[in-house]
């Protein structure tokens, strides 16, 4: 059973375009929630999206290359770049077969498939973009990882929902611990805040429809009334400790272990009892041979509905029992808003570096307090205080559970 280690980090996301920015913004409980700008909102129930803002692609990618992807392609590797830099990992010195990319969308290129379809609408489908396919599919931000950074192991792309960049973590951690890598790029990626998926999420009833950006994405508060969307990337390298020690790197934090669980019950509605969900959190425990009271935060997935705030309540009561009243268990999507299939890489990010830094986060924009969310949400302003270890928890339609643990190195 070999260490695995978090040695890069890379984001772009609605609160800061790089992991730096990111993290400045999550300390000091920025709200990146606003009107959205990528379409005219004209007569739409919602109006409020966490959109990346300022950002040039140019910057990352050339035109011709950007003219062939979608945008959560682009987000992809805007947060893969940055996470490579900061990893100084130099592929020209590894085995590069030990090297793979596991890296997850939840519904991949969206905004392509939407602008495709109303071209084929238009002029017939056989004038669609050659290119249509490669640019929505969910794989291809993985595949473009791999081919930019010449990754020639394990190649995939884990779909799971919002579930998903978390999937990619442990699996990529797994891939690690059991010796079939030594290196490996995961997280996940989302580019929906286009008519066809807000509309999708809409008329799921999903979505906040709230024109206030700071009583819009409200994680435990008993006001919420539906999620925000958000998009970005985010992006870790993950490698073995003793490989990481021999090169030299800089060691974020450690990762100690990764529970999955399926709630097997309904496609949207999470189980009310959070069982599976508990059972999750339990197995990334006991993976990391780690009991409950040593946890000190968990970043919950705390999507600002109804049914996940209260679910997930009652899954942290069930797994901790009495120590669930002095953890620290906060949303970042306050801040965010809910990043689909890439979520759980931002918020590993976040994590990562509240072991890191200790400091916890805050559930920003909180004002009513819900008797069925009556944990220690962290109220509107981060804590500096200690963090050895700490919960990432990220919870799927489909019933989709994924816990990963991060800690401090050597503990």
């Amino acid at each position: 059973m070999r260490r695995v280690v978090v040695t890069g980090l890379g984001a772009i996301t609605p609160i800061g375009n790089n992991v730096e920015e990111l993290w400045n913004s999550v300390v000091n409980g920025v709200c990146g929630i606003a009107p959205i700008t990528n379409y005219d909102t004209t007569d739409r129930k919602v109006t409020l999206a966490g959109e990346v803002k300022n950002f040039n692609p140019e910057t990352v990618l050339e035109k011709a290359e950007l003219r062939k992807m979608d945008k959560y392609t682009v987000f992809a590797l805007t947060a893969a770049k940055e996470a490579m830099e900061d990893s100084l990992l130099d592929i020209s010195k590894e085995d590069s077969l030990r090297c793979g990319v596991i890296f997850s969308s939840g519904i991949g290129g969206l905004g392509t498939i939407q602008t495709e379809c109303e071209r084929g609408n238009a002029k017939g489908f056989d004038r669609v973009s050659p290119h249509f396919i490669p640019m929505a599919i969910s794989n291809m931000a993985a595949g473009h990882i791999a081919i930019k950074y010449g990754f020639h192991g394990m190649c995939s792309c884990v779909v799971t929902a919002c579930a998903g960049a978390s999937n990619a973590i442990g699996d990529a951690f797994r891939q690690i611990r059991d010796g079939y890598l030594d290196v490996c790029m995961c997280g996940g990626s989302e580019a929906s805040i286009t008519p066809f998926g807000i509309g999708g999420f809409t008329s799921l009833h999903a979505l906040s429809t709230q024109t206030d950006s700071n009583r819009a994405s409200i994680p435990f508060d008993k006001e919420r009334n539906g999620f925000v969307m958000g998009e970005g990337a985010g992006a870790l390298i993950l490698e073995e400790y003793e490989h990481a020690m021999a090169r030299g790197a800089k060691i974020y934090c450690e990762i100690g272990g990764y529970g999955a669980t399926c709630d097997a019950n309904h496609v949207t509605a999470p189980l009310e009892d959070g069982s599976m969900a508990a059972k999750c959190m339990e197995m990334a425990m006991e993976d990391a041979k780690v009991s409950p009271e040593k946890i000190q935060y968990i970043n919950a997935h705390g999507t600002s509905t109804k049914l996940n705030d209260k679910g997930e309540t009652a899954a942290i009561k069930l797994a901790f029992k009495d120590h669930a009243y002095k953890l620290c268990v906060s949303s970042t999507k306050s801040m965010t808003g809910h990043l689909l299939g890439a979520s759980g890489g931002v918020e590993a990010i976040i994590t990562a570096l509240s072991v890191k830094n200790d400091v916890v986060p805050a559930t920003i924009n909180y004002k009513n307090p819900d008797e069925e969310c009556d944990l220690d949400i962290v109220p509107n302003e981060s804590r500096k205080q200690a963090v050895d270890y700490a919960l990432s928890n990220s919870l799927g339609f489909g019933g989709h559970n994924a816990s990963i643990l991060f800690k401090k190195v050597g503990k």
